[in-house]
C-alpha cells in the first residue's frame, strides 16, 4: 500500500494523528493501544499522546521502545521525526535501569529485626545522580551487594549492579519507588511477592438463580495479564475496563487464580454488598468465609470487603487512622482496590507500604484531576489491561449510548445575580437554573419506557427534582439499608425514576438503567462524566442516552467541555440541542430500531 494512504500522522511534539477513513485505520488503532493514550476522537482525526508513563506502562509489559517505532513505521504516511524516535527509546529505557532485589535482615542494637531491600542499578550514571538527589539520601544507603540468605531464590544480578548498590528499610519500598518516578526513573519491582494464606475460590458455571455463568474473553485476558506466571515482576497492576464492562468479575477471577484471602476496598458500603452479592452469587464461596468491614459492621474473614471511608477515618484531625491495621491482618495473599482512580491520599500511603502483597487496580478512567495517575503506577502497579469503551460496544458487551447536550438560557430574574456573583456562586446558579425541573419533567414524560436516573450535585436541586416527580431520592444523608432497598426495588423496575446524588457515581451496578439525566456536576470533573455515563453501559437492548443539562453562556458551559474531554476520548460525541419549548426533543422521541445486545 502507498505511504500516503497509510493512517498515522507522527508530530514532532509527539502526538498521533490517526485519520480513521484511512484503509488500514482500525489495524492502527490496535497496533496503538499498547504505548499511547487516547487523547481526542472527534469524526475524522483521532489524537494519541506519547508520554513517559505510556511508554512505561508499555516496557513493564514487554513492550520496547523500538517496538514502538517500529509499529509507527509500518503505519505513519510521512516520515517521522527523529527527535520523537530518539527520546521513545531513551524514555523507554529508563524503565528496568534500576530494579528493587530481594536484601536481608539483622538485629538492631535495640534487639529489634530490621529488614531491608536493595536498589541496584545497571549504569553508574544513574546511581551517581541518584546518590546526589536529597531525598533519595534520606532514605537510600549506598552499599556494597551483599548475596542475601533465602533459600530458593536465584538473584541474577550484573558486576555492574552488584557495585552500584544501596540498601533501603522494607517498609520504604512504596515510597522509594514513588519518589525515583517523580525523578523520571520508574523502579522494576523484582521482589517476589509473599504468599498469602491458602483459600480455595472456584467460579460457579452456574450462579446461584440457575443463570448460565462463563468469564468473557476480555475478562480472562485481563485477570491472566495481572497474574502473569506469579514470578518476580507480576502479581501487581492497574485493569482498566469500561463501566459496565465487569470490572468485578475480572476481580473474582484473580482471586481464583491465586486461591488465597483477599481484601477488597471499595467506595462505599451498597459497593461492599454488591460485592459480596457478587461473590455469593457467583463463587464457591460461603457466607461464613466473606465479612463487611464497614462503619456498620467490622468482621475479619478470609475474604474482606471494606470501604475507603472506614479506613481513612481517624479520630482526631491529626491522629493516626486506626483501621489501617486490617491491611496488616489476616495473611492477605491480595489486596483489589476497587476504582482505583479514586484512591485517598491516606490509602496512598498504605499502598505504599503494602508491597509485598499482590495487588489490583480496577477502574474505568486512571483520569484524576489532581494528576496523581503516576501514584498509581508506582503503588499498586502499572497498567496490565485496558480496551476501548467503544470496542465493547461494538461487540454488544456494554450498550450503545447516545450523549445530548441540552443548552437552555438562564431565566431573565437571575441573570443581574449571576453576573455579580463571584466563580463558585457562579456554577451554582447556573447549576440550579429552575428551567432544568420543567426539561427533567419532560424528558420523564416522552420517554415512558425508559428506567431513568437523575443525577446532581446539590442537594437541595435533587429535592426538588425528587417532590415534583413524586420520586424517590438517595443522598448522603440516606441510611445504608435505604439505599439498597431503593437500589433493589429500582433493579427490580417496581421504581421508574429515581433521584441521585453523587454518592452514585461509582461501583453501583443498575442493568437497567436505560437513561441518565445530569441536572449538575462537580465543576469540570472528567472522571464524574465517564462514571455517570457508566451507569447506564449495563448490556441491554436498544440504546441508552445520556442528557447533560447545561446553562449556555456561563461558567457551566465551559466546565461542561472540560467534563465532556474523557467521553471524546473514548469515542462518544455530544449532540447539542438548544431548548426552546416543549418541541425541542420532537426528534428524540422516536425509539431507535432495537439491537440485539450480549449479556
Amino acid at each position: 500500500m502507498p505511504e500516503s494512504e497509510n493512517p498515522l500522522i507522527v508530530q514532532s511534539d509527539r502526538t498521533l494523528l490517526l485519520d480513521v477513513h484511512a484503509p488500514r485505520a482500525e489495524e492502527c488503532r490496535k497496533a496503538l493501544i499498547p504505548f499511547a493514550e487516547l487523547v481526542r476522537s472527534p469524526e475524522h482525526l483521532h489524537t494519541y499522546q506519547i508520554t513517559p508513563l505510556s511508554l512505561w506502562n508499555a516496557a513493564s509489559a514487554g513492550f520496547s521502545g523500538n517496538q514502538a517505532v517500529e509499529t509507527m513505521r509500518a503505519f505513519s504516511r510521512y516520515e517521522i521525526p527523529g527527535s520523537v524516535c530518539m527520546w521513545i527509546q531513551e524514555t523507554s529505557e529508563r524503565f528496568g535501569k534500576i530494579r528493587l532485589v530481594p536484601g536481608f535482615s539483622e538485629i538492631s542494637s535495640d534487639g529489634a529485626k530490621e529488614e531491608f531491600l536493595f536498589l541496584v542499578t545497571v549504569s553508574p550514571y544513574v546511581y551517581k545522580e541518584i546518590e546526589a538527589n536529597p531525598l533519595a539520601r534520606k532514605l537510600l544507603v549506598p552499599c556494597k551487594y551483599k548475596e542475601p540468605e533465602i533459600a530458593g531464590q536465584n538473584i541474577q544480578l550484573s558486576e555492574t549492579e552488584k557495585k552500584c548498590c544501596f540498601r533501603l528499610l522494607l517498609t520504604d519500598r512504596g515510597t522509594v519507588k514513588q519518589m525515583l518516578l517523580k525523578a523520571g526513573w520508574p523502579v522494576k519491582d523484582d521482589i517476589p511477592l509473599a504468599e498469602g494464606a491458602p483459600l480455595e475460590i472456584v467460579l460457579k458455571q452456574k450462579t446461584s438463580g440457575g443463570k448460565p455463568f462463563e468469564v468473557r474473553d476480555y475478562q480472562r485476558l485481563a485477570a491472566e495479564s495481572l497474574v502473569g506466571d506469579k514470578g518476580p515482576g507480576t502479581g501487581f497492576g492497574t485493569i482498566v475496563l469500561p463501566c459496565g464492562s465487569g470490572k468485578t468479575i475480572v476481580g473474582m477471577k484473580i482471586m481464583s487464580l491465586l486461591q488465597t484471602n483477599t481484601l477488597i476496598v471499595t467506595t462505599n458500603n451498597s459497593a461492599v454488598h454488591q460485592w459480596i452479592d457478587e461473590l455469593l452469587d457467583k463463587t464457591n464461596l460461603t457466607q461464613d468465609q466473606i465479612a463487611e468491614y464497614t462503619g456498620e459492621s467490622k468482621a475479619i474473614k478470609p475474604v474482606t470487603v471494606a470501604t475507603y471511608q472506614i479506613l481513612t477515618w481517624r479520630p482526631q484531625k491529626n491522629g493516626p487512622y486506626p483501621h489501617f491495621s486490617l491491611f496488616r491482618q489476616n495473611g492477605w495473599g491480595l489486596v483489589i482496590y476497587d476504582e482505583v482512580h479514586m484512591l485517598p491520599a491516606p490509602i496512598f500511603r498504605v499502598a505504599a507500604e503494602l508491597q509485598a502483597v499482590r495487588r489490583a487496580g480496577l477502574t474505568a478512567t486512571l483520569v484524576r484531576e489532581d494528576g496523581c495517575e503516576d501514584l498509581v503506577f508506582s503503588l499498586v502497579g502499572p497498567k496490565r489491561y485496558d480496551i476501548p469503551w467503544k470496542e465493547l460496544e461494538r461487540s454488544k458487551w456494554i450498550a450503545a449510548a447516545e450523549c445530548i447536550e441540552v443548552r437552555l438560557a438562564l431565566p431573565n430574574e437571575k441573570e443581574i445575580e449571576y453576573a455579580v456573583a463571584g466563580s463558585r456562586e457562579k456554577h451554582r446558579i447556573a447549576s440550579e437554573n429552575p428551567l432544568k425541573h420543567k426539561i427533567v419533567q419532560e424528558l420523564v414524560r416522552r420517554f415512558p419506557d425508559d428506567r431513568i436516573l437523575i443525577i446532581g450535585q446539590f442537594l437541595s436541586q435533587l429535592e426538588t427534582i425528587a417532590q415534583i416527580l413524586e420520586a424517590p431520592i438517595i443522598t448522603g444523608r440516606t441510611k445504608n439499608s435505604e439505599r439498597d432497598a431503593l437500589y433493589q426495588e429500582f433493579r427490580r423496575g417496581n421504581v421508574r425514576v429515581l433521584v441521585v446524588s453523587k454518592v452514585a457515581n461509582f461501583a453501583i451496578d443498575l442493568p437497567d438503567a436505560s437513561m441518565a439525566i445530569q441536572v449538575s456536576g462537580t465543576f469540570g470533573s472528567r472522571q464524574e462524566e465517564a462514571q455517570r455515563l457508566g451507569r447506564i453501559l449495563r448490556p441491554k437492548e436498544g440504546i441508552s442516552r445520556f442528557f447533560t443539562l447545561i446553562t449556555k453562556n456561563t461558567v457551566e458551559e465551559d466546565f461542561g467541555s472540560n467534563r465532556q474531554k474523557f467521553l471524546a476520548e473514548q469515542g462518544y460525541s455530544y449532540r447539542i440541542i438548544r431548548y426552546e419549548n416543549e418541541g425541542s426533543f420532537d426528534e428524540l422521541a422516536v425509539q431507535p430500531e432495537p439491537q440485539e445486545c450480549r449479556s
